[in-house]
């Protein structure tokens, strides 16, 4: 498992727990990460294979993982469980992550240096074996590297005019998002628009 979906031992050891859940229900884990705080918070992010979740998706998730975290009780502590989408400028946690976004800017940083820095901001350029493609401006002219997968310590899209205006396109393509629905908006729903589902524990 990456470092980029689990960090910590801990998150490795609570994602070994939710992820068949979450797969047996037809999604896939993006990011998991066990919070501090005076409560502390279990942020997963999960997403379909070919993207696309929904609020109720999230809400459902949060249900099932929340019964198995009752069983296996790995936390000790009270927490908060929140089970939310990617977003619009959503980590790249997984290889296939950067061949799907292929053509989108975005941030990576590295666990050592290359090439002297640690931090690079371009196109993604897809892959190439385990090697993450990004083209970035050296000196005026486009440049593409390539970084080992396992050097990353960290990877986001970055959000943009166009990123947006893919994003909406995308899902008024698939019938997820009418603009009717948005002629009357209730105060109620206003919690709803993270696609985002939190449960105490």
């Amino acid at each position: 498992m990456s470092d980029l979906i689990a960090k910590s031992a801990m998150d490795r050891r609570l994602a070994d727990i939710v992820i068949p859940v979450i797969e047996g229900m037809g999604f896939e884990l993006v990011r998991i990460r066990l919070m501090g705080g005076n409560t502390r918070t279990l942020q997963i992010m999960a997403d379909r294979p070919d993207g696309g979740i929904e609020v109720d998706d999230c809400g459902e998730i949060s249900i099932a993982v929340s019964a198995i975290l009752d069983v296996e009780d790995p936390i000790e502590e009270n927490f908060i469980l929140e089970v939310s989408s990617p977003g619009i400028d959503r980590p790249l946690t997984r290889l296939k992550d950067f061949e799907m976004w292929k053509g989108w800017e975005s941030r990576i940083e590295t666990t050592e240096l290359v090439d002297g820095r640690r931090r690079f901001k371009g196109t993604l350029s897809g892959v190439e074996g385990e090697e993450v493609l990004i083209t970035i401006e050296e000196a005026g002219e486009p440049v593409t590297i390539g970084l080992q997968f396992d050097w990353l310590a960290d990877a986001k899209l970055i959000l943009t005019d166009e990123l947006i205006a893919e994003m909406l396109k995308q899902k008024k393509a698939s019938g997820v998002f009418d603009e009717t629905q948005f002629d009357e908006v209730e105060t109620s729903e206003a919690d709803e628009e993270d696609a985002a589902d939190a449960t105490k524990h």
